[in-house]
């Protein structure tokens, strides 16, 4: 079985957790074509630089490419091609992306479609409810192999109308939630009878974590948050109690590992705080150096105003620390409070501090008990190995259903992996 992935940024430092599904589904046995719309200029790990080698770009090839691929889907399969645009013209008038941005995703769908003709893939399966699901579903429409997308949130349940959800989730073979909070809100904006295409597969974390070599918990009041360093993390509040915590006595420090349109202001919060002792930003580390701050803390710390379900809880607990978090969307479902971690109301300070002194005053036995709890949890729900295996039963079960199990649509010509166009070729 071949199936392609697309993604709209890839590889990323916050998308490790796509790199070992892909790897837990090629050691299973899956081969895995890699596409991205768009690369990062700068990687700072060795799997990330060595995965982008691996990876093909779809707006790498420039404007030529894209045109070559729109004019041959146009001229061959014209009836297609208009129903295609009319997809996407349509979508676009609803949503807060426009018309134009539509007809460029169009563009993209060709020239993908194109590749997928020629690499053999038989099914499709994007990350992200955004414009790489937009690109596969309208990949498909063009006549390419049937698609699954996995939702993530809480970007995609913030603008699910304007994202056209309800369209992906009524074409696609499946989709994928990481949590069964995801799952819910997906049934919100998804037709009632699409609901049992709706599956949880969660995020995992591979060997090098599952098995990590256990650390102690350090003695210093040493805290670490790994986050892009954005809005919906709650990082102000973090920093404030921070501060708070400082003024009952307790000098925390905090690493903040991540970057973001937040940090200059972060930054400037820190230092009306004086807290330029207490709080550093690390910026983007490699995984080896996540897995080293991790261990060198007695917690991680994330205040999220709106998530999914974070990966780095499940690396944190995996390595033996517990959580400090809110009760927000799918993170309950992992921490456990008062057993793996604390979870604390979104956006209250005072909740905040309560747990962070908790945390620094727990003897270390304590701490050592909650990670163990968290190991297991982690152990038993977000195994990367088997949650593939579940990605994988679905293509099978896809593939094995007329036109991939999808809605059926009228088409010009049926799907043949060998089906190509011959366009500008991307170096």
């Amino acid at each position: 079985m071949k199936v392609a992935y697309l993604i709209n940024q890839y590889p990323a430092p916050s998308h490790s957790f796509i790199r070992r599904e892909i790897r837990a589904l090629e050691a299973l046995g899956v081969e895995v074509e890699r596409f991205t719309l768009r690369e990062l200029p700068t990687l700072v790990d060795e799997a990330d630089i060595a995965e982008r080698k691996r990876t093909r770009g779809v707006l790498k090839g420039g404007p030529g490419a894209l045109l070559a691929a729109v004019i041959g889907n146009a001229i061959r399969t014209p009836i297609v091609f208009s129903r295609a645009m009319g997809l996407a013209v349509g979508l676009g008038r609803k949503s807060d992306r426009g018309v134009l941005r539509h007809l460029a995703y169009l563009a993209e769908a060709c020239l993908l479609r194109a590749w997928l003709g020629r690499s053999g893939a038989q099914h499709l399966h994007a990350h992200f409810g955004t414009n790489s699901a937009m690109v596969a579903m309208l990949c498909r429409e063009l006549g390419g192999p049937p698609y699954s997308f996995t939702v993530h949130g809480p970007e995609e349940f913030d603008r699910a109308q304007g994202l056209g959800l309800k369209e992906k989730v009524a074409r696609a073979a499946f989709a994928v939630t990481i949590s069964h909070f995801g799952r819910s809100q997906l049934c919100r904006w998804s037709r009632s009878e699409d609901w049992s295409k709706l599956t949880v597969v969660r995020c995992g974390v591979d060997d090098r974590f599952l098995h990590a070599a256990p650390v102690p918990i350090p003695a210093e009041p040493r805290l670490v948050c790994v986050a892009r360093l954005g809005e919906q993390k709650g990082l102000p509040i973090l920093i404030e109690a921070i501060a708070r915590l400082r003024e009952s006595g307790i000098e925390a420090e905090l690493l903040l590992v991540g970057d973001g349109p937040l940090r200059a202001s972060l930054q400037s919060q820190v230092r009306s705080l004086g807290l330029e002792g207490q709080v550093k930003f690390a910026g983007w580390l490699n995984e080896q150096d996540v897995r080293a701050a991790i261990h060198r803390s007695r917690a991680l710390v994330l205040p999220s105003f709106a998530e999914g379900l974070p990966v780095v809880l499940m690396e944190s607990l995996a390595l033996g620390r517990p959580i400090i978090s809110t009760w927000v969307a799918g993170i309950p479902e992992l921490v456990e409070d008062g057993v793996c971690g604390w979870l604390v109301p979104p956006a209250s300070v005072a909740d905040l501090v309560s747990a962070l002194r908790a945390a620094m005053e727990a003897p270390a036995s304590r701490l050592e008990a909650m990670g163990k709890a968290g190991m297991l949890r982690v152990a038993q729900m977000h195994d990367a190995s088997i949650e593939a295996g579940k990605l994988a039963d679905l293509f099978r079960a896809s593939l094995a259903k007329p036109e991939g199990g999808g809605v059926r649509l009228s088409r010009e010509k049926e799907w043949k992996p060998s089906d190509s166009i011959t366009v500008q070729q991307s170096q």
